[in-house]
């Protein structure tokens, strides 16, 4: 694997080391040099390192500290991983990385992952968007720290009518379920939490909009955990995608 001065951002997957794509498992077993995103990342996965690469946990690093040490080691010689979890597109801060290592003059080049809202729905077993219903998906947050468009409130979002899956949101699911009634959304909205999918100790509750806030109170979750909302959650709603009917015309998958 040729690195030539890039640094390689890696999508570890949602915990689940086999959910590691193929590439990404190359680019490991290639570093001198990982830099991971702390206990976010399953440490399962860094054991396709190589014996002698450097593992670093990037928790208690700033942003200028972790741009040095790939810049640094990319100057070196060496074959640098920025390893994310999930798929790094999504609350990634990667263009923030990206920019500065490239003032450094260093390359980026992004190896996706599978996400965690998608390993959510493997494990809850849903289809997000829903034949007869719902073609969209939204993927968004509250407001905390960091600061989320007027436009882009989850009031707003909800009024759509589309599945929901609320990143980084956990401490603020009665916030959550108290906007989304507000947007018209039934108490009885079918809901989920759930915690560190794909781990092994992974747990999950799919209950309604109302109770959500109280289920998760109970079961201690506070963070390290998705919240789904919508019709997708629904496992009795009975539509059928037209493209296996008999009349479907053009090409199936």
């Amino acid at each position: 694997m040729q690195f030539n001065g890039i640094v390689f951002i890696v999508g570890a997957g949602p915990g689940d080391p086999e959910l590691l794509t193929l590439k990404g498992a190359r680019m490991l077993e290639s570093a001198d040099i990982v830099l991971y995103a702390g206990s976010l990342v399953n440490e399962r996965i860094l054991e396709r390192c190589r014996p002698d690469c450097q593992k670093v946990n990037s928790a208690d690093m700033t942003l200028e500290d972790q741009v040095s040490l790939m810049t640094r080691a990319c100057r070196e010689g060496r074959a640098v991983v920025r390893l994310h979890t999930g798929d790094p597109c999504l609350y990634g801060a990667i263009s923030e990385q990206i920019s500065r290592l490239r003032e450094n003059g260093i390359g980026c080049e992004i190896v996706p992952g599978v996400s965690s809202f998608q390993g959510a729905a493997a494990r809850l077993g849903l289809e997000y968007t829903i034949p007869g219903g719902t073609q969209t998906l939204i993927c968004t947050r509250l407001e905390g720290r960091t600061p989320v468009p007027a436009a882009e409130d989850i009031e707003r979002l909800a009024s759509h009518g589309a599945s929901l899956v609320l990143f980084l949101s956990a401490g603020m699911a009665g916030d959550a379920a108290r906007k989304c009634v507000s947007a018209g959304m039934p108490g009885n909205t079918p809901a989920a939490w759930i915690y560190r999918a794909t781990w092994d100790d992974e747990r999950s509750c799919v209950t309604t909009l109302e109770e959500l806030p109280r289920s998760m109170e109970n079961a201690g979750i506070e963070n390290h955990a998705l919240i789904i909302i919508g019709e997708c959650l629904n496992r009795d709603r009975g539509a059928r995608s037209l493209l296996y009917t008999g009349d479907f015309e053009g090409g199936r998958a």
